[in-house]
């Protein structure tokens, strides 16, 4: 295979710029992006899904890792640098010009894809919010996903914490994220005001008798008025007293201490 050209000397050709209005900031750190590449597993064969790939950095990673690319790219500046990265790499990389929101993913693949995305800031927790709430069990083997620190932790937070709410419940009631890795400010072009986090997302079992839609409107009752003992917050919700006391949940209880379990519990309770 022909050397590829420094990413650095592809953005100067095709004059290229982060854009503020779309959320860009882009990654030059060849390893940083290689150990990205590698968060989903062994890549050889399989199919990933990349949304905002910009010029390109983190899909060559994961083209040399092996993987056939469908990239979905809504700044239409870059279209002309990936498709002569898609030269190097004959038949493995599909280049989408669209927004990643409005695209049909599941449709453009006939497996499951690995999702890898250094993920625009402004689009980030909305695709990640459809993705998680899709028909289970999803269309997605995996979810690598690059974000602004605090949402990484908003992610993965455990009871009783800070940063524990309704996108914990909804990320981890039926598949297991982590934080694969911190990313500093200072790895980007131009460099964000904050810091970001890699989450690896894996899709578990969906727990039986849980409708997603009755969990979505009882955290949203629920953390919607968080400093609220349960019994405030929920008192609106017909039948949700009743089944926390038939739950042996406390109804003088804070939204931000009550487990996974136990929303997914008072869930099935009123579906």
């Amino acid at each position: 295979m022909t050397e590829l050209p420094p990413l650095r000397e592809v953005i100067g050709k095709y004059g290229l710029s982060a854009s503020k209005a779309l959320g860009q900031n882009f990654l030059f750190d060849h390893q940083l992006l290689a150990r990205i590449a590698k968060v989903p597993g062994k890549l050889e064969g399989a199919e990933v899904f990349e949304v905002g790939p910009g010029p390109g950095g983190l899909t060559r990673a994961l083209l040399q890792g092996g993987a056939g690319v469908t990239a979905v790219e809504r700044d239409r500046r870059c279209i002309p640098a990936l498709e002569e990265l898609g030269t190097y790499f004959p038949g493995k990389l599909r280049v989408i010009e669209g927004d990643a929101l409005e695209v049909d993913a599941p449709a453009l693949f006939q497996g499951k894809p690995h999702v890898v995305a250094n993920l625009p800031y402004n689009v980030g927790t909305a695709l990640l919010v459809g993705w998680l709430s899709a028909a289970w069990e999803p269309w997605w083997a995996s979810l690598t996903l690059m974000f602004q620190k605090e949402v990484a932790e908003r992610i993965v937070a455990a009871p009783g914490t800070e940063h524990y709410g309704r996108l914990a419940v909804l990320a981890q009631w039926r598949s297991t994220p982590k934080i694969a890795m911190n990313v500093h400010r200072s790895a980007f072009t131009p460099p964000p005001k904050v810091m970001s986090a890699v989450v690896h997302i894996v899709p578990g079992t969906a727990p039986e008798g849980v409708r997603l839609k009755t969990l979505e409107t009882l955290t949203a009752a629920a953390f919607g008025q968080r400093r609220k003992m349960l019994r405030q917050s929920l008192k609106g919700m017909p039948g949700a007293l009743e089944a926390m006391e038939r739950l042996g949940i406390d109804s003088s209880r804070r939204a931000e201490t009550v487990t996974v379990e136990e929303f997914v519990a008072l869930a099935r309770a009123l579906g």
